[in-house]
């Protein structure tokens, strides 16, 4: 029997279970860590279909609200 886990499945629980925790319980260096996880979770996701997907999604949302505000 093989497990595989996949690392940004993995690092998504971590960001989850990190940002579950009260602001005011967590010192600085928690929270660059937090910062730090979430940018090499976006680059592990940036490629996949999933990533793109999202790119596309706020592309077309950042568009179209720069388009409303433009009178």
């Amino acid at each position: 029997m093989v497990l595989s886990i996949n690392v940004a499945v993995l690092l998504a629980v971590v960001i989850i279970v990190r940002l579950r925790r009260r602001t005011h319980a967590r010192s600085r260096f928690d929270e660059k860590l937090t910062v730090v996880i979430v940018l090499v979770f976006g680059v592990l996701i940036a490629p996949t279909s999933f990533g793109q997907g999202i790119l596309n999604a706020v592309g077309q949302l950042a568009r179209s609200l720069s388009q409303t505000s433009r009178p």
